[in-house]
């Protein structure tokens, strides 16, 4: 399997080019901004959407109509960089009742659903224990203080993983959430109230692999942190990528830059199983869809209001042109080009790269694998190398196609989350590897102008 690598003097090189002010950066005196640091676009309502190794959620909850009922979660996430200081959002954006949480905390996961001893704080928001978001809204946090990140850099921090607990107060009704979070979390059973505080897993017997409510994490940075933002599908959300296992392609591009440079560069997954570039064409909780709101649809939410996004990385396309998509190759290139267009409106000196998309030639999935998909498929990829729509091309289908098969490269078959003979339509892990690695840093870091 051949793949292009690239040399830590490259990254370092690149990383020196990226060191001004993006001009919407939120920026504090002193040098310091906020950088979304981890992210996972909301769709919904529960349980519309495509999780992967999903435990049984009917202990946890109930009643998918009610949601969650006085009880409390222990959300796990990783961020891309750690500071001193972090903020949260959380979304009721498929909600259809106002959404009540208190005893907000954040501390460092020891293992399951127990925190390391004495990292474990409380979060406020406007200087109140609580917050109430109504249907379709949102709400960020007050700065909370995080002491065991006094040193942001250090290797000591790589790869921690923060656990953020609330509590619902009362009944959240329909449930906001990112379905393949391919990432365990936690949660109590319902009427068990206010446990937040607790640094202990006793009160939280039951697992999710899916996110609900959280949204978005925020890290005090230096100013002119780079922020690479990965917008797409179920392949880059990570399907047929290990459980817990952080080896989807925005996570191996995020460990190599950081590689280089620790603690400097975030990469931030904004990947929705099944999501499509322009369909549907109506979504809301009354009308939900597996693959959440289009691209175009979810652009304000997803990309131009995190903070301190400087490259957007875009691959999309597949279930556009799935049988559960329909679309034609116009649409959804004129759907890219208005999309760019709204990016780059949205959030000034922008860097938009376009990546090719991956075969599913043959796939099982009896949506996908047609001759017309592919077809579309290879067309849509010549506009993305060669149409002049974007800042640079991260070329995907190169490091995974099988020049025999015109799919997937066999190695890259075999699923990865929970064994078998995989679909031919995500890549697994070697599949991830082999795109992640492919990424020339120059083409995803933003250039000093």
């Amino acid at each position: 399997m051949k793949r292009r690598h690239f040399a830590e003097g490259a990254v370092v090189a690149a990383l020196a080019q990226a060191v001004a002010v993006p001009a919407h950066a939120q920026t504090r005196p002193g040098g310091a901004g906020w950088v979304t640091s981890w992210a996972a676009s909301v769709h919904g309502p529960y349980p519309v959407g495509n999780p992967s190794a999903q435990p049984e959620q009917r202990f946890l909850f109930p009643s998918p109509p009610d949601g969650a009922r006085d009880q409390t979660l222990r959300l796990v996430l990783r961020p891309s960089v750690w500071g001193r200081r972090a903020r949260l959002r959380f979304s009721n954006a498929f909600g259809t009742a106002p959404l009540v949480l208190d005893g907000v905390h954040a501390g460092l996961q020891l293992g399951s659903a127990t925190l390391v001893a004495g990292t474990n704080r409380p979060v406020s928001f406007a200087g109140t224990g609580s917050v109430t978001i109504p249907p379709g809204g949102q709400a960020w946090s007050d700065p909370v203080e995080l002491p065991f990140a006094a040193e942001p850099a250090s290797p000591l921090l790589a790869g921690r993983k923060l656990a953020v607990s609330f509590h619902v107060a009362g009944t959240s009704g329909p449930m906001t959430w990112h379905a393949k979070a391919l990432q365990t979390s936690y949660g109590t059973a319902p009427g068990a109230g206010a446990r937040g505080a607790e640094e202990g897993e006793d009160a939280f017997p039951f697992s999710t692999a899916s996110w609900f409510f959280l949204d978005a994490l925020d890290m005090e940075a230096p100013a002119g942190t780079p922020v690479v933002l990965c917008l797409g599908d179920s392949i880059t959300d990570g399907t047929a990528s290990t459980m817990n296992g952080d080896d989807r392609w925005p996570d191996v591009l995020a460990r190599r830059l950081n590689a280089a440079v620790p603690n400097r560069v975030a990469v931030v997954n904004a990947g929705i199983g099944g999501n499509q570039v322009v369909g549907p064409a109506e979504y809301g909780p009354g009308k939900p869809f597996p693959g959440g709101p289009s691209a175009l649809a979810r652009l304000e939410r997803d990309v131009i209001s995190l903070s301190g996004v400087t490259t957007v990385v875009w691959l999309e396309g597949t279930n556009d042109f799935s049988r559960n998509g329909n679309a034609s190759l116009e649409a959804v290139r004129d759907g890219m080009v208005e999309g760019v267009k709204r990016i780059r409106a949205g959030v000034p000196g922008v860097r938009v790269v376009g990546a090719t998309v991956t075969s599913a030639l043959g796939s099982s999935s009896a949506a996908h694998g047609h001759q017309g998909q592919d077809e579309n498929r290879k067309a849509l990829n010549t506009f993305i190398r060669d149409g002049g729509l974007f800042d640079a091309v991260v070329d995907f289908d190169r490091a995974t196609l099988d020049p025999g098969s015109g799919g997937l490269r066999p190695e890259m078959i075999p699923e990865s989350t929970t064994g078998g003979p995989g679909d031919k339509l995500h890549p697994n892990r070697a599949g991830y590897l082999a795109m992640g690695s492919s990424i020339d840093p120059a083409a995803v870091l933003p250039v000093r102008r």
